[in-house]
């Protein structure tokens, strides 16, 4: 697909379900917001995830062949921050607070979930590539 044919295609708008503490991270950078690429072979989708480290995250994502994603983790961290030997209570939290989340969204098409490759990026984006499938068949 080539850049120019990029602008012809409607922009996808995909419903995100935020459950947990991803819904009340209100304040300071926002969890769960999604981007959502296209190619002729395969879809890549970023996630944010704030304040989840990539060798502390206990995160799961699922993959369905239609396309359903769903993402659930445990945000750490209960009011300490540590940097290396230091530990700091902390006075003000503006991030996603600590606990159980949950966020779903759709693919704009099938997928073959045997076929992706996820990436935890050191930003707090995790970032997927999912090959995809072809429509069942009716």
């Amino acid at each position: 697909m080539g850049v120019e044919n990029v602008a012809d295609l409607p922009p996808l708008d995909p419903a995100v379900v935020l459950i947990g503490t991803a819904k009340g991270g209100n304040v300071g950078p926002p969890s769960g917001l999604v981007d959502i690429g296209v190619s002729e072979a395969a879809y890549l989708f970023r996630v944010a995830l704030p304040g989840i480290r990539k060798n502390e995250c206990r995160v799961k994502c699922d993959i369905q062949r239609d396309g359903k994603v769903h993402i659930e983790g445990i945000m750490t961290g209960v009011g300490l921050l540590r940097n290396s030997s230091t530990v700091y209570h902390s006075r003000v939290q503006q991030l996603c607070p600590p606990g159980e989340f949950s966020i779903s969204f759709r693919l704009p098409g099938p997928v073959d979930p045997r076929l992706f490759s996820p990436y935890f990026r050191h930003d707090g984006i995790l970032e997927v590539v999912v090959m995809k499938g072809r429509a069942p068949l009716p």
